[in-house]
């Protein structure tokens, strides 16, 4: 096998042949003690609202070599979802991250191809491949393996290329030359706090996912309060104000990937549309789409929520 510096530069041709924007790589093993304790605050305080499977398998969580026996590393992945074209802004909107195919089906065929190759072409036994499927840390293993750093807005950034990223790990039993962690470039840039409809995110770091709208709209399964309401303004599916007014999303470039581009009939949505939406119309709108995590009856409610901002 090639010495640890060329297996990495091996490992990172075949993840940009494979498809994607950036790769890095770092060794599998326990999050450090301060990244740790932050996490297990931030369940402690509640701010992971009703999500309790985020509380689920927390030595795993925080160790993925827990996940697979014999895991020596973690190899980062990130594909671009950037979107040029999107929605009017004249109608309801849904994040940019759904507007194509369900990214976990997309990503995850992508990262099983690139298993293939590792295992085919650089002898790599592969232990274990996730996108969003498992209890892993993706935006701490992104930022250790050195893709970028994480914002203020809680998300990955990478430097040049913004934030608009699906993430994915491959957990493989060798050991590699590693990246080095990215330190943050927010400085005092507070547009994401500040522009943040929810008020959900701290200033310090973090955030408190039941103030989210992207949490309401999507993950919460409660009623709707008329202050909730009013906060989604035009929003429907999820919620993008932190990253759209992230200067370093400012010069990103759309995606290549032809199954995350927004939909023709997506795209002529209207709100009469909307309102007179059955359940077969959002299954044929939907289909294979990643919108389907707030099921029929969820988007019905948040149609129904926002109808009312109109008036």
């Amino acid at each position: 096998m090639s010495s640890k510096p060329m297996l990495s530069q091996e490992i990172k041709a075949l993840a940009a042949e494979a498809g994607f924007d950036a790769c890095g790589i770092s060794a599998a093993g326990p999050v450090d003690e301060g990244h740790a304790a932050f996490f297990r605050k931030w369940l402690e305080d509640g701010r992971n609202a009703d999500m309790h499977y985020m509380a689920g398998y927390e030595d795993k969580r925080l160790n993925p070599a827990l996940l697979a026996a014999g895991a020596k590393s973690v190899i980062s992945l990130a594909l671009n979802y950037h979107q040029e074209r999107r929605i009017d802004k004249r109608q309801w909107q849904i994040a940019t991250y759904a507007y194509g195919k369900d990214y976990h089906t997309v990503v995850k065929s992508m990262l099983h191809a690139l298993a293939l190759k590792l295992r085919d072409v650089l002898g790599i036994n592969v232990l274990g491949v996730y996108c969003d499927t498992a209890p892993v840390l993706e935006r701490y293993w992104a930022w250790r393996g050195g893709l970028g750093w994480i914002g203020r807005n809680t998300q990955l950034i990478i430097p040049g290329k913004g934030s608009n990223f699906f993430l994915g790990e491959i957990l493989v039993d060798v050991e590699t030359d590693y990246d080095s962690p990215m330190d943050s470039r927010c400085g005092d840039c507070m547009r994401c706090v500040n522009a943040c409809p929810g008020k959900a995110l701290c200033a310090a770091g973090g955030l408190d996912a039941g103030r989210c709208l992207s949490y309401l709209t999507i993950e919460y399964r409660g009623d709707m309060s008329g202050e909730q309401a009013v906060k989604l303004g035009n929003r429907i599916y999820g919620c993008d104000t932190c990253q759209d007014v992230c200067p370093h999303n400012s010069c990103a470039a759309g995606t290549n990937v032809e199954e995350f581009v927004l939909s023709p009939a997506l795209a002529g949505m209207e709100r009469a549309d909307w309102l007179a939406l059955t359940e077969d119309k959002y299954r044929e709108l939907f289909k294979g789409s990643a919108v389907k995590r707030a099921k029929y009856a969820g988007l019905c409610r948040n149609i129904k929520a926002v109808s009312g901002n109109d008036e």
